[in-house]
């Protein structure tokens, strides 16, 4: 690639960049759209291999994603706001534990002091931050039912989320095939390569891992309320949640699950009862639910989640949040394909003192043979020069010198 062609591409990713900066705002649920074609493609591809056609497959499929929707809205949500509104009736009863049982045994024996641990002050916080976000949800609401057009506006938008998605889902794979055609040839295939490297990134991530976060989330919400755990269902979503960092969902939930179980009980039987449940979940999900839904492609790092949802949000607001995600896998696997095409470079590699091409001396050594000895060559040259009877030779072949004397062996 040539400087003018470097330079060509590097304005049309600006001028790229600047329309999505305008056009965030009109691009934000062609995004949510493209998202949801994305995950739910190899579904469809997967009915079609099975003989369906794929507008009946995307039908499907959609009927499918609408029952889930609705069992969602009238089972899931409502039954979260009761767990939500039972962790809160029980929360001063867990700070007061902390407050008389865990803090003097914490400052007793590690001298660690939990001064946010005063159920006076942290409920304060709580306060002020409800009365903070019913501020904002107040004027919220008293912008939007001043404008009709701001209703009319969201209400279109969450119309064309599915007529976009059943569009793209439908025609997704002539897009690919489209998009393809029109990259130059001679950088088609790395485009191609990287793309595919993209793909298996995000995939291991996107459908992947919110997989593996999903069936922790079941199993903990499962086993808690197995258990007996009042707010178990809730704690076990809440360490599903954040499971894509590894332990950290493990470590969160148990000791939340801890706390519950000591403060509602009060017994060593269901403290063992809740190790065993994370127990088994850790088992499960380094076992069985990593290997078979992550395998061993290599993902986009927790940390590297974090900062690029932070850092698109920061930049292109909702949008950027959306788009974080796919900018992130594409950012890592070029960054792989820079350091591949580095480590391969000139500039990385040893330089060679020795030509390729030049004949090494050493590579064919020579044998002399004179006076019943048999020296190589630069050792007779470096101390005398050859008598005239030596008769010089490659090794391997043994030459008779003329006299009496016979040649050594």
């Amino acid at each position: 690639m040539t400087t003018t062609e470097r330079w060509q591409w590097l304005v049309l990713a600006l001028v790229f960049g600047g329309l999505i900066y305008l056009l965030a705002p009109a691009l934000t649920p062609f995004a949510v759209a493209a998202l949801f074609a994305y995950l739910w493609d190899p579904v469809v591809d997967r009915l079609e291999r099975l003989g369906l056609s794929r507008s009946f497959s995307v039908t499907l499929v959609f009927l499918v994603i609408g029952l889930v929707l609705v069992a969602l809205v009238l089972l899931v949500i409502p039954f979260t706001e009761r767990q939500i509104a039972k962790f809160l009736d029980q929360l001063p009863r867990w700070l007061a534990w902390i407050q008389a049982e865990a803090q003097p045994q914490l400052e007793q024996r590690f001298g660690i002091t939990l001064d946010f641990a005063d159920p006076n002050k942290l409920i304060e916080v709580l306060k002020g931050h409800w009365r903070e976000a019913g501020g904002i949800a107040t004027r919220v609401l008293a912008k939007v039912s001043s404008s009709g057009l701001a209703v009319i506006g969201w209400a279109a938008q969450l119309v064309l989320i599915p007529v976009v998605t059943f569009y793209l889902l439908r025609d997704w794979d002539v897009l690919v095939s489209r998009v393809n055609e029109l990259l130059p040839r001679a950088i088609e295939p790395t485009i191609s390569r990287l793309a595919r490297e993209s793909d298996d990134v995000l995939g291991a991530f996107l459908r992947g891992q919110l997989s593996v976060m999903l069936a922790l989330g079941t199993l903990y919400a499962i086993g808690l309320w197995l258990v007996g755990i009042d707010v178990g269902p809730l704690i076990g979503m809440i360490a599903g949640l954040i499971s894509f960092v590894p332990y950290l969902g493990a470590i969160v939930g148990l000791g939340m699950a801890l706390i519950a179980a000591v403060v509602q009980y009060q017994d060593w039987t269901h403290v063992f009862m809740v190790l065993a449940v994370f127990g088994v979940g850790q088992t499960i999900e380094g076992y069985v639910l990593v290997p078979k839904l992550v395998g061993d492609k290599i993902g986009l790092h927790p940390v590297a989640v974090i900062f690029a949802i932070l850092a698109g949000g920061e930049l292109f607001g909702f949008l950027g949040v959306l788009l974080a995600l796919p900018v992130a896998a594409v950012a890592m696997v070029v960054l792989r394909y820079l350091h591949e095409k580095y480590t391969a470079s000139q500039l990385y590699q040893p330089v060679e003192n020795v030509d390729a091409n030049e004949p090494d001396v050493d590579a064919s050594p020579i044998v002399v043979v004179s006076h019943g000895q048999v020296v190589a060559a630069s050792e007779l040259i470096a101390s005398e020069p050859a008598a005239p009877a030596a008769v010089v030779q490659k090794a391997g072949e043994v030459s008779t010198p003329s006299g009496d004397e016979p040649a050594a062996h």
